[in-house]
């Protein structure tokens, strides 16, 4: 183990592959859906985790957490998402000043094709390159450093 102001050989590797292949993958993965179904990367997370919420709906500020968006930032993206209607906002029941989104039918339907370019992506570009043992032990080390957050 080095000091806590310096990375070792293989710390340094470690971290910048981290990094390098988090970006690869990304900016390949954002590129085809843009391509196969004009939604970027970041708008497909929006679309999942709507579909995936209890009731189907999220107000704006829980949104924003799980796509890790900015507030603002998460704004324009729903403002746009809203103009193409694949996303509705409303205001929240329980609380007048809140908003919500929630997917339309259009943002559902589109959200279920886009899953098969992205998991094709994922599975071509990530999955398929590692062996179900290397799997193994990248979830689990993935699991100790989640962990620790």
């Amino acid at each position: 183990m080095t000091d806590m102001v310096s990375l070792d050989e293989v710390e340094l590797a470690a971290w910048r592959g981290l990094l390098r292949v988090h970006s690869d993958l990304t900016r390949e993965l954002d590129r085809e859906l843009r391509e196969a179904e004009r939604l970027t990367l970041t708008e497909y997370d929006v679309l999942v985790q709507l579909a995936d919420a209890p009731g189907g709906r999220l107000r704006m500020s829980e949104l924003a957490d799980a796509v890790l968006l900015s507030r603002s930032g998460l704004t324009r993206l729903v403002d746009d998402l809203e103009r193409r209607g694949l996303v509705l906002r409303e205001r929240c029941p329980d609380d007048a000043r809140g908003l919500e989104a929630s997917l339309t039918a259009e943002g559902a339907a589109l959200r279920e094709k886009a899953r098969a370019t992205h998991l094709a992506g994922v599975r071509r570009r990530f999955l398929d390159r590692l062996s179900d043992r290397q799997l193994r032990e990248l979830a689990r080390a993935f699991e100790g450093v989640a962990g620790e957050s």
